[in-house]
């Protein structure tokens, strides 16, 4: 166990956490404010491929795999520092696993539905 490389992970957890809510608010709110960047095809292809991982894990039943590898390095315990324990309790919620399911693929159709309502740049950069 090493407590403080898996507070490093739940730090990396945390901003791919926050980069996919962004991305499902900001795109069609820039689009509508006709903002360029929210058209940039690399940053929606990211974005893209980022919750399409999030939710091909949970079809298949799997936890994030980020998610393991902070239990797997802080042990899961008590011992956690307490701002861990909170951000912790925000992130993981007591549902069943098809509720993160269900929730994982809709949001996946709904960035998918982005790239015909919000269409991305054809150019790279």
């Amino acid at each position: 166990m090493n407590p403080t490389l898996g507070q490093l992970v739940l730090a990396v957890h945390i901003v791919v956490i926050a980069f996919n809510v962004a991305g499902l608010v900001l795109v069609p709110v820039g689009a509508a404010l006709r903002w360029r960047w929210v058209r940039l095809r690399w940053l929606r292809l990211l974005h893209l491929g980022s919750l399409a991982v999030v939710a091909l894990q949970a079809v298949l039943g799997r936890a994030c795999f980020l998610t393991d590898w902070q239990g797997a390095l802080t042990g899961g315990g008590t011992e956690d520092p307490l701002i861990m324990r909170w951000v912790n309790s925000v992130i993981f919620w007591p549902l069943p696993m098809w509720a993160f399911t269900a929730a994982y693929v809709a949001v996946f159709a709904y960035v998918v539905a982005l790239w015909w309502f919000v269409r991305p740049e054809r150019r790279i950069l």
